[in-house]
């Protein structure tokens, strides 16, 4: 790579997107801000409708009405993706070096094509490639992720796959064009707990055997705790608090960390009954002013009831709390 390497490959600033609804205006996105080292895979977490998803589908290009992206700016290798001067760039870096792999192939990929006409689509229309390179190229990556007979697998269609070779065709199709970065959103939810360990296996290797940057999403920490170098946590469209993955999972700061870890089931700890955070995520129509977690926070004071962003504490790490501020978290 020729770009600095003290330059994230990656860095979303102040990011908001709303939604405009009939009910009023979502606001999914309040000011997102996270960044992706070279080579690093970063976790983003939350509750179902805490904003991930709506995040990196800005960084892709993938809003559409009724949302709009009303602020901040998505930066990949220094140059703004949303700059309309830099359509040249964005066209050439969306989908060549930056690739996704959505949560369910079944709705993702085309059932009426084979698997090899969508495979080779892709790279006759990023790399240029004649339809002999193309098909070979295509094979080359069904072996890449593991998926047996290469040749005959371009000539099926979707329904004649599992879930787990639809969902290794989907890596093969992020592969193809050698990205930089690769969004993973939610790239397990739809498969059984074993096809899931192979899919979560699969993605390690190749994060690291091509030094690919990863951003995943996923509401599952262990999973998280497994593959990612740093972790993002976000609630009601804000990252509440961001850092090193052992460092969050040994010594969370955030009450909603907090509480996310303990719901979390462990082999190791035998209880009566699974641990939940109280309550229910608050309405993005109208949040809750200040900390949007303080209605559900049993720790929360007066200050919550003010604006509060994220705040450095040090080794990299930032949390969105005025107690874990001021170090009354329990």
């Amino acid at each position: 790579m020729n770009d600095c390497q003290n330059t994230p490959l990656l860095e979303v600033r102040n990011l908001v997107v709303n939604f405009y609804t009939r009910g009023g205006v979502v606001q999914a996105s309040r000011g997102v801000s996270f960044q992706v080292a070279h080579g690093q895979t970063l976790g983003i977490v939350g509750e179902s409708g805490s904003g991930k998803s709506v995040a990196v589908q800005a960084v892709m290009g993938l809003i559409s009405n009724p949302g709009r992206i009303e602020g901040g700016d998505i930066l990949f290798r220094g140059r703004s993706l949303l700059d309309p001067a830099g359509r040249k760039f964005v066209r050439k870096v969306r989908g060549k070096e930056i690739a996704m792999i959505f949560q369910d192939p079944m709705t993702s990929l085309n059932p009426v094509f084979t698997i090899g006409t969508q495979i080779t689509e892709v790279l006759r229309h990023h790399l240029g490639m004649t339809r002999d390179q193309a098909r070979k190229r295509a094979m080359d990556l069904l072996g890449l992720v593991d998926i047996n007979a290469p040749e005959k697998r371009l000539k099926q269609y979707p329904y004649e796959m599992s879930g787990g070779m639809r969902q290794r065709v989907m890596i093969a199709m992020a592969l193809a064009c050698e990205p930089r970065l690769i969004i993973a959103d939610e790239p397990t939810t739809a498969l059984d707990v074993t096809i899931q360990a192979q899919i979560l296996e699969l993605l390690a290797d190749l994060q690291q055997r091509l030094e690919v940057s990863v951003i995943l999403i996923t509401h599952d920490l262990g999973v998280v705790a497994q593959l990612c170098h740093r972790v993002a946590v976000m609630y009601a469209g804000r990252i509440v608090e961001v850092g090193d993955a052992d460092q969050v999972f040994a010594s969370p700061v955030h009450p909603y960390t907090k509480g996310l870890i303990r719901a979390t089931p462990r082999l190791d700890v035998v209880t009566e009954r699974m641990v939940s955070i109280d309550g229910v995520p608050p309405d993005l129509i109208s949040p809750p002013q200040g900390c949007a977690f303080s209605p559900r926070c049993d720790q929360a004071k007066n200050d919550c009831l003010r604006s509060q962003t994220l705040t450095p504490l040090g080794d990299d790490r930032h949390v969105s709390c005025w107690c874990a501020i001021k170090g009354d978290t329990r």
